[in-house]
């Protein structure tokens, strides 16, 4: 019994400890995502929430991010090695910054330019996860479905527009040591610069090729 008093004192001391512990770490952690984040927005913020168990001290944390988490916003999981251990916590990052909306109903096939564009400033963790924030990234681009006046672009809605076209002719360039031959065919798929697509030639043989321009592929042997 006399034991006891010296185990509350024990526990007592022990607290502090642990709350220090635990609040390194956090701030450490907090750090890391503040950096990792960075260039996101204009204003990064990072909250982070309290663990659910106590933490150990820690000489030499060092946190990461586990998986594939991009973009770095909204709720996410940070990793810390400690000690040979690996404690995970929570946080969420938001940032302010600027992203395009439509700016008018747009149809499915418009070739995305500026005009077609109106500039917001918000949260950027609140926008679709898919969202599509750099101008650079939209303008040329064609869309795949219509949108209506006010929406967020996302890289779901987007792609760059075919130079090849299902069922359209095009010009096939066979190269190889020594040789260089042009045949015509016809397209199976729709087709973006330098993606591989499948056409079919006179003889009704099937080829896989690279799309090199408008209406031009390419196979090499």
């Amino acid at each position: 019994m006399k034991a006891w008093p010296w185990t509350i004192s024990a526990l007592m001391l022990l607290i502090p400890s642990l709350a220090a512990a635990t609040t390194v770490m956090e701030q450490q952690a907090r750090a890391f995502l503040l950096r990792e984040a960075a260039g996101l927005g204009d204003h990064i913020e990072v909250t982070m929430q309290s663990p659910s168990a106590s933490l150990p001290s820690c000489d030499d944390a060092t946190p990461f991010l586990p998986g594939h988490q991009r973009p770095l916003l909204g709720p996410v999981t940070v990793g810390v090695r400690c000690n040979g251990q690996v404690r995970y916590l929570q946080a969420r990052v938001s940032a302010r910054g600027r992203y395009w909306v439509a700016a008018d109903s747009l149809e499915a096939g418009t070739l995305l330019e500026k005009d077609d564009l109106r500039v917001r400033e918000g949260d950027l963790s609140a926008l679709p996860r898919r969202a599509v924030t750099r101008l650079d990234e939209l303008v040329g681009k064609e869309l795949t479905r219509p949108l209506n006046a006010g929406t967020v672009l996302q890289d779901s809605v987007l792609r760059v527009r075919p130079l090849v076209r299902r069922r359209q002719p095009v010009k096939v360039e066979a190269m190889g040591t020594g040789f260089r031959i042009e045949r015509a065919a016809h397209a199976l798929e729709d087709g973006a610069l330098g993606e591989r697509i499948r056409v079919r030639l006179p003889d009704r043989r099937v080829l896989t090729v690279v799309v090199s321009g408008p209406n031009r592929t390419r196979v090499t042997f």
